[in-house]
């Protein structure tokens, strides 16, 4: 970390704080973000105690809200971004591009990851993006290293011309610790890092060659020199080590002080590019090494050519969220190739069901869909949880915004179930396809004005874009508990009135939401 003048420690505080001490010391001065699953928490904290004149903008949609912190780093803007795993797969396509296309000031992606599936539609790791757009992948492992990769990305985001990727989980949020806090940080250059447009000097495959030949190789040299990575040699004598990344290395940090193991231990922080030599030097000094990291086998799939390598590929350790005592089996395991553990599959009825709120003003609509024996295309959001028993109202759910689309597959006019939220942040597009490829669909919005799954922000009021788009709208109020009864039965009449005419038909079903009304 490029730092002058004094050091001051901070007692004791979360990784959530120390992302916010590294926010205002690296003077950031847009933060955008969606909403989701562990990163809500993060921008509620920066809306709390942010400085107004730094915005914080709730964004609808991943991809705009990358755009937007693109724009204001041409301008000489360092900007950050907050979204859930899910949402990098929306961000991916400017992110690909803006690495070679390069960049103004600094640009930072903060991607939570939800390893455990606690609140998501799936448990993708994040780190894969650093493969997939060729940029820089931070995975910090304690308030401390939080707070340094995040001065440290947006150093080498300038420095590279490239936006940088910190993955952060739940677990690293709640994290207590010390953290060294500089009272003067260099911000890379005397004047703001602003766009070059000589870059357009280049074709599409010199920007490609440019990245490779001047770039990638700072992007190595990070990776395989970066003073965040620690690295604890046990005793000559010890024939085992571990590698790890992120909150796992803190769990493991634990372990080994706790049971007094001889065991030699890399934590890397810079996981992309991989520190393939430091990797290698490492392996080669022992006869046995085990990875432990969460959600997927990123490190481990690398390296696992080498032979002596364990972890979750070999059964060590299981897929998704880790826990110390898992560490410790693993450990005691080090003699075998393989290990059968962890072959229980989670169920619902194991787990036990998360279903709607039990005075849900919406759960009436819900019975009547599963009521009406045709495939109906859920969302991403309340619907989700209809999908399962007793409900089981929608069929399928592939993503947030997805199920005008996915209706529009179907082989004869159906439902597609969409939440206010949803719409505004994909479904919109879903619904433009739908009416100009001139598909048979019935749209039914659910619209409680609120982002409920993701604590409880406002959404926008679509309904005038809606009309303009189709000529069929219908809005119907839902709001009354005592009419339930009566209601349902007029709108399932609709329902099946629009289900059986050709072409695209809307139904706003209006209805506030019991948990932030």
């Amino acid at each position: 970390m490029n730092q002058t003048g004094s050091e001051i420690g901070i007692s004791e505080i979360t990784g959530l704080e120390a992302l916010y001490f590294a926010l205002i010391d690296s003077k950031v001065e847009l933060v955008t973000g969606v909403a989701g699953f562990p990163v809500t928490a993060v921008m509620n904290y920066f809306e709390k105690n942010l400085a107004s004149d730094i915005p914080t903008l709730w964004m609808t949609n991943e991809k705009v809200a990358l755009e937007a912190a693109l724009g204001a780093s041409v301008s000489g803007k360092r900007s950050l971004v907050l979204t859930k795993h899910v949402g990098m797969n929306v961000l991916s396509d400017p992110l690909v591009t803006a690495v070679t296309h390069t960049i103004g000031a600094g640009v930072v992606i903060v991607a939570g990851d939800d390893p455990g599936v606690r609140a998501s539609q799936n448990e993708q790791d994040s780190r894969w993006y650093g493969e997939v757009a060729e940029v820089a992948v931070f995975d910090p492992s304690n308030p401390d290293a939080t707070y340094s990769s995040l001065i440290r990305a947006f150093e080498l985001s300038e420095s590279t011309k490239t936006p940088v990727i910190v993955r952060i989980t739940d677990r690293l949020e709640k994290t207590i610790g010390t953290v060294t806090r500089s009272d003067d940080i260099k911000t890379g250059t005397e004047a703001k890092a602003t766009f070059d447009r000589s870059i357009w000097k280049l074709t599409m495959r010199g920007k490609h060659q440019h990245f490779h030949i001047n770039v990638q190789p700072l992007l190595v040299d990070e990776a395989e020199n970066s003073p965040l990575t620690r690295s604890v040699k046990a005793s000559k004598t010890s024939k085992i080590g571990i590698i790890s990344s992120g909150y796992p290395s803190l769990l493991v940090d634990e372990l080994l002080s706790e049971k007094q193991l001889e065991v030699s231990h890399l934590s890397l922080n810079v996981v992309c590019p991989l520190p393939l030599r430091k990797l290698r030097d490492f392996i080669s000094d022992h006869e046995k090494v085990l990875v432990v990291e969460e959600s997927e086998a990123f490190i481990e799939s690398h390296i696992s050519i080498c032979g002596n390598v364990l972890g979750k590929m070999t059964g060590h350790l299981p897929y998704g969220r880790i826990e110390k005592e898992q560490i410790a089996l693993a450990i005691e395991n080090f003699d075998k190739d393989k290990v059968t553990e962890y072959t229980f599959i989670e169920t619902i009825k194991g787990r036990g069901s998360r279903s709607l709120c039990e005075d849900c003003l919406f759960l009436p609509v819900y019975r009547m869909l599963h009521d009406l024996n045709i495939l109906i295309a859920g969302d991403m959001g309340c619907s989700i949880r209809s999908a399962p028993a007793p409900l089981e109202a929608v069929d399928v759910g592939f993503a947030l915004g997805a199920a005008i689309s996915t209706a529009i597959g179907f082989d004869k006019k159906s439902v597609a179930v969409i939440g206010d939220f949803g719409l505004s942040h994909s479904g919109i597009v879903g619904l433009i396809n739908a009416v100009e490829t001139g598909r048979d669909v019935l749209v039914m919005v659910l619209d409680n004005r609120t982002a409920a799954m993701t604590g409880g922000q406002s959404t926008p009021d679509l309904t005038g874009a809606v009309k303009a788009l189709c000529d069929d709208v219908t809005v119907f109020e839902f709001n009354d508990p005592e009419l339930a009864g009566d209601r349902i039965k007029e709108l399932e009449g609709l329902v099946r009135d629009k289900l059986s005419i050709n072409g695209v038909s809307v139904i706003y079903v209006r209805a506030d939401c019991v948990l932030y009304k």
